[in-house]
């Protein structure tokens, strides 16, 4: 069986204040294009379907077009809600849509309810797992621990046990929404940590022919059939070395696979630039870039005038200016974005308690309950959107 993995559309996202729903519609047409040209038997879209969990109504066009023409195809749909989707919202109807091929798998407790393809060599089981928060879902696994290695165990388990009591030869294919270990981030993800923790071992996913990831937008293999496709489009400028691709997935009579990656349309090329303004304004071997999106630093050690309008002169698509003065080794001095660069939220409070009171970090007691802080905020999100 062949199919197509794909995860990360977050339709109706902007790239620095750039709507980004043209390139998303073309990547979409891309999609179908590939799904009939390359005989694809069903598409996987592993979480993340819309960028927030109340998209703009141009972007849930978008989506609509696409499930038409998805089930216009007569290729199989499979999708699970991520973490920036509603599942609420993204599963209504999801029992209707199923007649067209559309299998929507957004509720936690259905996770061992397959979508059952077959082809010629027989039944292909496609379990979705939707992205488990844990303190939401804990009760429904009956999971000891509100962490995310706990839930998808427990998720596991049940699809393990289905899979037991299938035909001797049903091949199995698990979507997930996670951040596995071993995985490179990027910028544009959002932080799922719990308690502490982000990443769980691939080894939870054992005894499955392949594993489907979405939320890293980095496509990138974790194990032979432990993979990430990545998303389709560049959303921040710390993907600008992505290939941003799909998964081709042939899957074998006995479970045997091959995987080839399919690029995807770019927009603009990205581009990162460093120097003083006047350098990059002169220098010649920068004129493969005027035509990408920009993000530059400048180094000059007293800030330019009118410094976004000058790179506009020569780069048209400067989205973002970092502003990073050369200074001497021993000049601590920094701009405060440059000191929180790469930290999370948790690192951060730990340093403000550490600065007021002169050096002294929190203790493991504080670290616990500022965790427990953090934890509350982002699952407490979570309960409102449920509840709405």
């Amino acid at each position: 069986m062949r199919f197509l993995h794909t995860s990360d559309w977050h339709l109706g996202r902007s790239f620095h204040r750039v709507s980004m729903l043209d390139a998303q519609a073309a990547f979409l047409d891309h999609l179908v294009a590939t799904v009939r040209e390359r005989d694809v038997d069903a598409v996987l879209v592993a979480g993340d379907v819309y960028d927030r969990a109340v998209p703009p109504l141009a972007a849930v066009e978008l989506f609509d077009e696409a499930l038409h023409r998805l089930a216009a195809a007569d290729v199989p749909t499979v999708m699970i809600s991520g973490n920036h989707d509603s599942a609420r919202r993204l599963g209504v109807a999801a029992g209707l849509i199923e007649r067209a091929g559309i299998h929507l798998r957004t509720d936690p407790a259905g996770c061992a309810t397959p979508v059952v393809l077959a082809d010629a060599d027989g039944e292909v089981a496609f379990y979705g797992l939707p992205y488990l928060e844990p303190a939401l879902v804990k009760d429904e696994f009956k999971a000891d621990k509100a962490r995310h290695e706990t839930v998808l165990a427990a998720a596991m388990q049940r699809v393990r046990e289905d899979l037991a009591d299938r035909p001797a030869g049903t091949r199995s294919v698990v979507l997930a929404h996670a951040f596995v270990a071993g995985g490179e981030e990027s910028d544009s993800e959002r932080d799922i940590t719990v308690g502490g923790v982000a990443a769980v071992p691939a080894e939870v996913f054992h005894g499955v022919d392949y594993v489907a990831l979405g939320h890293l937008h980095g496509c990138q293999t974790i194990t032979e059939r432990v993979r990430y496709s990545g998303s389709p489009l560049a959303y921040s400028f710390s993907e600008t070395h992505h290939r941003k691709t799909m998964w081709l997935v042939d899957l074998d009579v006995g479970g045997g696979l091959t995987a080839e990656r399919v690029d995807c349309p770019r927009p603009r090329p990205l581009a990162r630039l460093r120097g003083t303004l006047e350098d990059l304004l002169a220098d010649p071997a920068l004129a493969r870039h005027e035509e990408s999106f920009v993000e530059a630093t400048l180094t000059d050690a007293l800030r330019p005038a009118e410094p976004m309008a000058r790179m506009a002169e020569r780069f048209p698509h400067t989205l973002s200016l970092v502003f990073e003065p050369e200074r001497a080794d021993q000049d601590t001095l920094a701009s405060y974005a440059q000191r929180l660069r790469g930290r999370s939220d948790h690192q951060i409070a730990e340093d403000f308690v550490a600065h007021v009171r002169g050096g002294t970090g929190p203790d493991d007691h504080e670290r616990t309950v500022l965790r427990g802080a953090f934890d509350y905020v982002r699952v407490d999100a979570g309960v409102r959107e449920v509840a709405g």
